[in-house]
């Protein structure tokens, strides 16, 4: 888990790496949490919330986004991204070469 600026980081390091932006189903829902948390006092969960508002403006920039609104349905999203992620052909290619080889072979 980064912010924007480290993902911009780490994408200059690793240019393939691939980018998921979860973004809460609202900000009434965004500050239900911070304040159900127990943590902070108002003045803390107010600047968390400009923080998350100036954040949140940069999704644009990652490859994928997920609404976390159901906690189980946006894990099943993530799972889907990185499984999808794992069958691209350069992937596979290089996982599968023996296999791919011998179904082509004209033997």
């Amino acid at each position: 888990e980064i912010d924007w600026q480290g993902a911009q980081q780490a994408r200059k390091l690793y240019p393939d790496c691939c980018g998921i932006f979860i973004l809460p189903p609202s900000r009434s829902a965004l500050e239900e949490r911070l304040c159900s948390r127990g943590q902070d006092d108002d003045a803390v969960i107010a600047r968390r919330m400009q923080d998350a508002i100036a954040e949140m403006s940069h999704y644009q920039e990652f490859d994928y986004l997920v609404i976390n609104d159901d906690f189980d349905e946006a894990v099943e999203m993530l799972r889907s991204i990185i499984l999808a992620r794992r069958q691209r052909i350069e992937i596979q290619c290089r996982q599968q070469e023996r296999l791919l080889q011998e179904l082509l072979s004209e033997d």
